[in-house]
């Protein structure tokens, strides 16, 4: 009897130390940024995935994540999976991306989504992963996993519009008159949250100007292009646009106070801004004019009857080439586009996917947003290229960082441009 009962011990430990090992010796490294939705919706969908899986999450939120693992990763202590869109101040995923530190996620788009029978490809929207905000390369690969989406234009109180019985303006023509008339009572045209957020708003400029093949070529660096009468265009309704921006926005136009940018909208001191659906929640308990009402239109068109277009914003998802625990990444990767992980993102945070057949689903002022491509607008998807780092450039902030230099006056327009030029010329010797 008592070599049965060691017979058995030994079996009993056995399996202990080896079946559970293979899901508990390597907990998967999770960091994602904490933005507008909060930090629940990760804890909530990280127990998720530990539920179905038994491996466990060591998760990392933080409102500046780049602070918290920049640092991490020098040391080669790298998180397994990342929640960091491009187009932060601190560029840390551009700078990955640079320096092809990414790992590759195309086989994640053939796996199953983890507890459902559909492919993770069928479950994402068209167009999510045919990006380079996806495939930063051109080569056809995915890199970064398409998240939290957002439907980019310009917001307005509708009730004012309605108060004084304004049209909204179909062209840019329509708008300066618009802001004419806008002026003789106070009010300023325009205003924006800080000038980093003139890359939604210039992306769909560029596809107006040019349409997709035009942008192709401008997010490319190709030579001659800022050049073109199209890109002419462009610089010419941002250089005009600035004249007609609320004077204080440059002062404000920062992290600790584009709030206050924002409030110009709900005050009825500017007419439109540009910015993403999360602003309804960043300014959810701000003062507003009576009768404020959430409105929100693509960009005017360049001419009567042309197409108009609103830029989707997304954040991205990526594992690190560096990650230690692959295999269990690309698991949760695929994890994140359950109906599970879907209903916890949008009830707990407000935060849509790019699932299919989500957005109908959606009510009040997000059934207004996201049905903004079923009105007429057409998406606007893609960004600058990624290349190898050029010492002393920064696209971003010569693109767009500028603005706040030409509303300002402190620089002209045919300077901005004449930047440009020189540091795409850099950049597209950077991409060959």
């Amino acid at each position: 009897m008592k070599k049965l009962m060691t017979i058995a011990l030994a079996l009993a430990l056995t399996i202990g130390l080896f079946l559970p090992a293979m899901a508990q010796e390597a907990p998967l490294k999770v960091a994602a940024i904490e933005t507008a939705y909060g930090a629940e919706i990760w804890q909530e969908v990280a127990a998720g995935f530990t539920a179905k899986t038994g491996i466990k999450v060591e998760l990392v939120t933080d409102k500046n994540l780049e602070d918290v693992i920049t640092s991490q990763m020098k040391a080669g202590d790298y998180p397994d999976v990342v929640m960091l869109a491009t187009g932060r101040k601190a560029a840390l995923t551009e700078t990955l991306i640079k320096e092809n530190l990414l790992e590759d996620l195309t086989d994640v788009l053939s796996m199953k989504v983890l507890g459902e029978e559909v492919l993770v490809k069928d479950k994402i929207a068209g167009g999510f992963t045919e990006s380079s905000l996806t495939n930063p390369y051109g080569d056809g690969k995915t890199y970064l996993a398409p998240m939290f989406y957002s439907p980019c234009g310009l917001f307005y109180n509708a009730g004012l519009f309605a108060e004084k019985g304004w049209e909204l303006p179909a062209t840019w023509d329509d708008m300066w008159a618009l802001g004419d008339k806008a002026k003789a009572e106070g009010i300023a045209l325009f205003a924006y949250p800080t000038a980093g957020y003139f890359d939604a708003f210039f992306y769909a400029l560029l596809f107006e100007v040019g349409g997709p093949e035009f942008f192709e070529k401008a997010t490319r660096y190709a030579e001659g292009i800022w050049d073109t009468p199209e890109a002419q265009q462009a610089f010419d309704i941002v250089g005009k646009l600035a004249t007609y921006t609320e004077a204080s926005v440059p002062s404000n136009a920062n992290n600790d106070n584009y709030l206050k940018n924002q409030q110009l909208i709900l005050d009825n001191k500017a007419l439109f801004m540009p910015n993403g659906t999360w602003v309804v929640g960043e300014m959810a308990d701000a003062p507003r004019a009576d009768g404020f009402q959430w409105g929100f239109m693509a960009l005017p068109a360049v001419t009567e009857g042309g197409d108009r277009y609103s830029y989707t914003w997304f954040e991205q998802l990526w594992v690190p080439a560096e990650a230690q625990n692959k295999e269990a990444a690309k698991q949760f990767v695929s994890y994140v586009y359950s109906d599970e992980a879907a209903s916890i993102f949008f009830e707990k945070g407000g935060a849509v996917q790019p699932i299919v057949g989500l957005a109908e689903t959606l009510e009040g002022d997000n059934k207004m947003f996201f049905s903004i491509y079923d009105t007429g607008a057409k998406a606007a998807l893609g960004n600058f290229a990624a290349t190898e780092p050029v010492e002393g450039v920064n696209f971003a902030d010569t693109v767009f960082g500028t603005v706040n230099s030409l509303v300002s006056g402190d620089k002209t327009r045919d300077q901005w441009v004449e930047a440009i030029k020189v540091d795409s010329d850099k950049l597209r010797e950077a991409l060959k």
